[in-house]
């Protein structure tokens, strides 16, 4: 019997040089810098210039990651790109990519939101782990800004454009994926729609009119799921790993909201050191929020070799997926070869110590649920107290004549 793990062996991402900035959204919306720093985090975000495409910008990221790989277009046994901002509805936009790529393998586009990379990355390490494929190329890309309504404060000052790309290979060598959890909650599909741009509602001119072909988000709802999962998804994985946070290197989230980020974190008691965020420059890029930021620490030399990270995310669906991923050392070695080490006297932990790390997770999990329901009977009470207040400054200001600060 042989067996094989999944590793990155490279990585790309292309983001647009054109930057919008918080002020220049002020400009022509009735926003702030302040406003929106203050409830997102976001400074800027880049957004596609004519000629840039979901397509065009997975290409130019996957020839990166090819590159960094050490390998070939036609090496490739699978594409998987995740996006919900494709070229085209048909044809897919992965055929495009493995087109363009030079590639002569399958290829095939995964939507599910903002956890479509996360998904893909799980998806891929399933078809290296068990020697079908050797090479799997996993792309996330999005051109959100297609979809926004530019007069809709709520969407607008929160996504970007960019693509992320990484090459899954398999290997010899122990690490890869050690844990995912992959889930969906479909009662809330509305959080998050484009109401009018499918088989169901088409883009009629009644519904162009009313802007049904442009994203709608219920931000309360997605707030409430995504402060949530963030941080019951993480505990899952991690724990079905044999992990507790103290064994995680780094946690790398979708970069949705600094306020949900900061929530998971205390939740977790995790350190906002170890937490990579860059939505301050990038805003929400879904599906290539996870990939850019990951590139991003490997590159800054946050993310090193041997390190246990966890990549978590969550989107429309409403969707959630997190891995636990050990990342071997970035250099090819004699332990990538080909053939399998085969699994005799394999090393395991004795029963005693299987049964020790056990009672550790354990223990950690009861502490996390506890802060998490805490957490979340504090925001029950201090919700009303805020919409109340928020109310009644609206109309003691209004009773004045004057319009709300950064409103």
């Amino acid at each position: 019997m042989a067996t094989y793990f999944s590793k990155i062996t490279g990585w790309g991402m292309y983001v647009p040089s054109n930057v919008v900035t918080n002020h220049d959204l002020e400009k022509f919306l009735d926003t702030s810098d302040e406003w929106i720093v203050t409830r997102t985090g976001i400074r800027e975000r880049r957004i596609v210039s004519e000629g840039e495409t979901t397509v065009s910008m997975s290409v130019a990221a996957s020839r990166k990651a090819l590159e960094k790989a050490g390998i070939q277009p036609e090496d490739l046994d699978l594409i998987i790109l995740a996006t919900s901002t494709p070229d085209y509805l048909v044809p897919p936009a992965s055929s495009l990519v493995q087109d363009e790529l030079g590639a002569k393998c399958g290829a095939f586009t995964l939507v599910a939101g903002c956890s479509g990379f996360v998904y893909g990355l799980a998806t891929a390490a399933q078809f290296v782990q068990t020697g079908v494929y050797k090479h799997v190329l996993v792309i996330g890309a999005e051109v959100i800004s297609a979809g926004i309504d530019w007069e809709d404060r709520n969407t607008a000052v929160l996504f970007g454009d960019g693509a992320g790309a990484v090459v899954v290979s398999r290997t010899t060598q122990p690490g890869g994926l050690l844990s995912l959890k992959l889930g969906s909650d479909g009662s809330g599909w509305d959080a998050l729609i484009v109401p009018a741009l499918g088989a169901k509602n088409y883009p009629s001119l009644e519904n162009i009119a009313r802007k049904e072909h442009k994203l709608k988000m219920n931000g309360r709802a997605v707030f409430k799921f995504a402060s949530r999962i963030l941080s019951d998804a993480t505990m899952e994985v991690v724990s079905e790993a044999g992990l507790t946070m103290d064994d995680i290197d780094l946690l790398i989230p979708h970069q949705a909201n600094q306020r949900i980020i900061d929530l998971a974190l205390r939740r977790l008691k995790f350190p906002a050191e170890k937490t990579v965020v860059n939505l301050d420059r990038y805003g929400n890029t879904s599906a290539a929020s996870v990939p850019l930021a990951m590139i991003e620490a490997i590159e800054d030399g946050r993310l090193k070799e041997n390190d246990k990270v966890v990549m978590i995310a969550f989107g429309a669906g409403l969707t959630y997926a997190a891995v636990v991923w050990e990342f071997q050392p970035f250099e090819t070695g004699p332990a990538d070869e080909e053939e399998a080490i085969l699994v005799t006297n394999w090393p395991v932990n004795s029963a005693f110590q299987r049964k020790l790390q056990e009672m550790r997770v354990a223990a950690w999990k009861m502490k996390v649920q506890a802060r998490t329901k805490a957490s979340e009977a504090s925001m029950a009470i201090m919700l009303p107290l805020y919409s109340f207040r928020k109310g009644l400054r609206k109309r003691m200001q209004n009773g004045n004549g004057k319009k709300p600060d950064g409103q």
